[in-house]
């Protein structure tokens, strides 16, 4: 494979910073300043330092170039990792963050190509999950159902959406490669709900003016946490940066700031559980023998229709009511009568993780219930360890740090950081979180930007249920509905690490993008 490295750097002693080589112009509010210099070149993130003197270099790019056949079609493409600043309102760098962008080579015309921009959550884990096991153009070595396998290498994904998309994969400042500037830059600009939405929205001004994308259409999608993330910039890029959206996608989205607690919350894990428990071969012969979606209808018409009623009484339902209800519980979750009563029909999650194989010595995951963990001793309330991270921590790690280094020729000895020091992250007050809400109001505001959610049915942080809730209760008016799209997969939180997934999630993401991409002259209005 032939390489090309292009390394661009700006010293971190001089204070100025480019916008991109050989562009002068004026500054907007977080951008560079108007006299920024090009960028120099410089030693490289492969420069030795001791570690008291690793610094990430604010701005820097490396290219190469590869190739891939996806769906049959070899894609030839162009990969660039670097760095581009975040700078403060009087235009001193604070951060720089870390980016890898795939580009289509042989495509000539770029206004009608998408542009894809991924994140992940957290707060505070990289981009890495969907880049080597979603929708990049390479994926790690694991087996069909997602478990580690060695050598830790990577090798093409014939399922990658880059045929028909652009992609960026962002990490957030001290996730991944990014670094804040110095010690001294206050973290409340990077760490909070909606401070992290600010930041990220003027970065994505400016790469979307470097790349020159602003014709393109262009797509949010995050996952976990970055469903909050993606929800607030959908709002954050119209109103600050006036950049209209034709997509956002949810992979395995959080509550967005949409109330869910009480009876509510309680009552719509059901679901979920009776989904772990067919998994799990632990439900009644006459559900157990029903296909996983042709039993689950029946289990969330149970939750809607009567236990959500049930719970709403508390205290005061009626003692055989309780007793029925708990009947019902039982047998669509795979748990005791017992246990359920002594729940008050309300089982918590560490406790289902716990106690749903603990006669047969394991605990479940809690991110993807198919995985399996062993106790120091069977007795407890909740799992020692969440064995299905320990099992991606152990699959992704070494591939990534690899990947960069060998194939995309970012050298650097700064350490990777699958989950950064971001914490305490501010969710109350100013940050609080109404990003369900924001994304709301986007689509209301834009009538080209559509929603489709994806969610894995083995998911026990971001259950299926609560997420086709969010959907329900983010729009009462239902005017959007037509525009709103969710999926359902076989396995858990990162879905697409089941093969049988990865194929079908990624064909639904082409769906979807041909779905929000307007026909030639047709207006945006309602």
């Amino acid at each position: 494979m032939k390489r090309i490295a292009i390394l661009l750097l700006l010293s971190l002693t001089t204070g100025s910073f480019s916008f991109a080589q050989g562009q002068r112009g004026q500054r907007a509010a977080g951008g560079p300043p108007a006299d920024a210099q090009a960028p120099k070149p410089a030693s490289g993130p492969s420069a030795k330092a001791t570690p008291g003197d690793l610094t990430l270099p604010m701005d820097s790019t490396v290219v190469t170039t590869h190739a891939v056949t996806i769906k049959g079609q070899r894609v030839p493409y162009t990969a660039t990792v670097g760095t581009q600043p975040v700078w403060d309102e009087n235009g001193k760098p604070i951060a720089g963050v870390f980016y890898t962008y795939y580009e289509r080579s042989d495509v000539k015309d770029r206004t009608t190509r998408p542009l894809v921009i991924s994140f992940n959550g957290g707060p505070g884990t990289a981009s890495v999950w969907m880049h080597l096991a979603y929708t990049g153009p390479k994926l790690l070595n694991i087996d069909s159902e997602g478990y580690p396998l060695q050598p830790y290498i990577v090798k093409d994904n014939p399922n990658s959406i880059l045929d028909v998309a652009d992609i960026v994969y962002i990490d957030p400042v001290n996730t991944g490669y990014s670094r804040m500037a110095n010690k001294d830059v206050p973290r409340a600009k990077f760490f909070g709900v909606n401070a992290d939405i600010k930041y990220l929205a003027e970065w994505l001004n400016v790469f979307v003016s470097r790349k020159n994308r602003w014709p393109s259409p262009k797509y949010l999608i995050g996952e976990s946490y970055g469903t909050t993330r993606v929800s607030g910039l959908a709002l954050e890029l119209q109103n600050a940066s006036w950049m209209y959206l034709n997509g956002v996608i949810l992979v395995s989205p959080t509550d967005l700031g949409i109330n869910r607690e009480g009876p509510v919350g309680a009552a719509n894990l059901l679901p979920y559980y009776a989904a772990t428990a067919w998994y799990h071969k632990v439900l009644p012969a006459d559900l157990q023998q029903k296909d996983l979606t042709a039993m689950l209808p029946e289990v969330e018409q149970f939750t809607i229709n009567e236990l959500i009623p049930a719970l709403a009484k508390g205290g005061f339902l009626e003692a055989d009511k309780k007793k029925q209800m708990a009947a019902k519980v039982a047998r669509y979750s795979g748990l005791s009568e017992k246990v359920v009563m002594e729940h008050n029909l309300m089982v918590p999650t560490n406790f289902f993780w716990k106690e749903l194989l603990r006669a047969k010595g394991n605990t479940i995951g809690r991110l993807d219930s198919r995985y399996l963990g062993i106790d120091r001793e069977d007795a407890g309330e909740r799992p020692d360890y969440s064995p299905e991270l320990t099992s991606w921590l152990h699959s992704f790690a070494a591939p990534i740090n690899y990947y960069f280094r060998e194939t995309l020729n970012y050298k650097t000895d700064l350490k990777y950081y699958m989950f950064g020091p971001v914490h305490p992250w501010a969710r109350t007050g100013a940050e609080a979180d109404n990003t369900g809400e924001n994304l709301r109001q986007a689509m209301a505001q834009n009538p080209y930007l559509h929603l489709l959610v994806q969610s894995g049915y083995y998911d026990g942080a971001c259950d299926y249920f609560g997420a086709q809730y969010n959907m329900w209760q983010m729009d009462p008016s239902g005017k959007l509905k037509p525009r709103m799209d969710w999926k359902g997969y076989q396995s858990g939180h990162m879905m697409y690490l089941r093969q049988e997934d990865l194929v079908k999630s990624n064909d639904d993401l082409r769906d979807f993008i041909k779905k929000s991409t307007p026909k030639p002259n047709q207006p945006a209005k309602y």
